[in-house]
């Protein structure tokens, strides 16, 4: 009986240490933002049946017992706990409940990479100086249909940070400088490639993505030129103007093409 006695303080005093783990854990980052993909383990003093263990979803919220969804994205750890308590006091469920949220996993350590490439998702950070080539290669590059420009958005130093990336450029112009370090947390989107349309009397009616300094000739010729009864000469471009009306306009051959530009083939007169 008396060794029983003798457990129960041991027992309490290893209880209150873990508990004190856990709360020193979840406050490591008291400021941290949480967002999309950051593991979460949400605990009420006395209520294990709301004992959940989930990712925020890629909008920010996550479904939490009783109340539903919440939106937790961009909360910190403090000011999430208190919007969970709130929620299950205003509605009746507990008069007043004390949570704690743990932040089991962060998206700190991961990179999402989106849009047109060839293995969309997020990626883990192996190294310290993970640069934006490699975590493309890790999504497999971008696809035949994915645009040479690559959109990084993350924070830095406190602020949102948003640069776009001409990824040929890095190698063909030497700007190893927008080969740029990731950090954890940020987002790489590939969108898709500008295209032109091409129709009328020409050979492989179509659209067709647009190269770099890609002129009416050279677009032409990705359409397989004109038809026997097709002309060069006889051209007409319907282009977008910045006001969002289309014009219509007479082009020379050697005119750039430009994103979304329909280029029609005339019958020839003759």
């Amino acid at each position: 009986m008396t060794q029983r006695l003798f457990r129960i303080p041991h027992l309490l005093v290893a209880v209150f240490v873990a508990l004190c783990g856990l709360n020193a854990h979840a406050q490591a980052k008291p400021d941290y933002p949480l967002g999309a993909g950051d593991a979460i383990r949400v605990q009420v003093f006395q209520n294990p049946d709301l004992t959940i263990e989930t990712r925020v979803s890629e909008n920010g919220s996550i479904t939490y017992p009783l109340i539903g969804a919440v939106d937790l994205g961009g909360l910190s750890i403090a000011s999430a706990e208190r919007k969970i308590a709130d929620a299950l006091q205003k509605g009746g469920f507990l008069q007043k409940p004390q949570v704690n949220l743990v932040l089991l996993q962060v998206r700190g350590n991961q990179v999402a990479v989106l849009g047109q490439v060839l293995r969309p998702g997020r990626f883990p950070l192996e190294t310290a100086n993970t640069r934006l080539s490699d975590m493309l290669a890790n999504a497999g590059g971008a696809t035949p249909s994915g645009d040479d420009i690559a959109i990084v958005t993350g924070i830095r130093e406190g602020k949102s940070f948003r640069k776009q990336i001409d990824i040929p450029a890095i190698y063909l112009s030497d700007k190893l400088q927008d080969d740029i370090v990731l950090q954890g947390g940020d987002s790489i989107y590939v969108h898709r490639a500008p295209v032109f349309y091409i129709y009328g009397e020409a050979q492989r009616p179509g659209s067709f993505r647009i190269e770099r300094g890609m002129t009416i000739m050279q677009a032409l010729a990705q359409g397989g030129g004109p038809t026997a009864r097709g002309s060069e000469k006889r051209l007409r471009l319907h282009r977008k103007a910045a006001d969002g009306s289309t014009q219509q306009i007479a082009p020379e051959l050697t005119d750039t093409v430009q994103s979304d530009d329909v280029i029609y083939v005339k019958e020839s007169i003759f």
